[in-house]
């Protein structure tokens, strides 16, 4: 086949990528001009996405009255507390940042695991620094750091 009934035969096979400039049956997402498809996008400043963003609140603002409502304070409050310790031990000892974590709060005292004892020291000998940098990031009052060596 040749010519006219080629590109025919072609763009009724529904394989091409939007036909012939004739149109076809199949042939793409009404791709007249023979390129690819490309998928219709709104610019991001557009109207529609002014009016999705009125209303909406942002899920930090929106957290601590669910978690009251849900009776959750606790629970998010250690979960705030637990990422500051994380922070402040990437700051202030890096060597042990990912081989300690924070796994409990009970009054004002907060419970620290190591994964090794020479870290569990490293905590003991900074908890004075420790602590005074986890007291300016939280709301709760803390008193002292217990480290608990993790048994493996």
């Amino acid at each position: 086949m040749t010519g006219p009934a080629r590109r025919r035969a072609s763009g009724s096979a529904g394989g091409g990528a939007g036909g012939s400039a004739g149109g076809s049956a199949g042939g793409g997402a009404g791709g007249s001009q023979g390129g690819p498809e490309t998928p219709r996008r709104t610019a991001p400043g557009g109207a529609g996405a002014e009016n999705k963003r009125r209303g909406l609140e942002s899920l930090a603002d929106l957290l601590p009255q669910a978690a009251r409502e849900y009776g959750l304070e606790d629970q998010l409050e250690q979960a705030r507390t637990a990422a500051a310790w994380l922070e402040v031990v990437a700051e202030r000892v890096p060597a042990a940042a990912g081989a300690c974590r924070l796994i409990a709060l009970d009054g004002g005292t907060a419970t620290v695991e190591a994964d090794e004892p020479i870290v569990a020291q490293e905590i003991r000998l900074r908890a004075p620094e420790l602590l005074a940098a986890l007291r300016d990031r939280v709301r709760r009052p803390l008193r002292q750091i217990r480290v608990v060596a993790r048994h493996v």
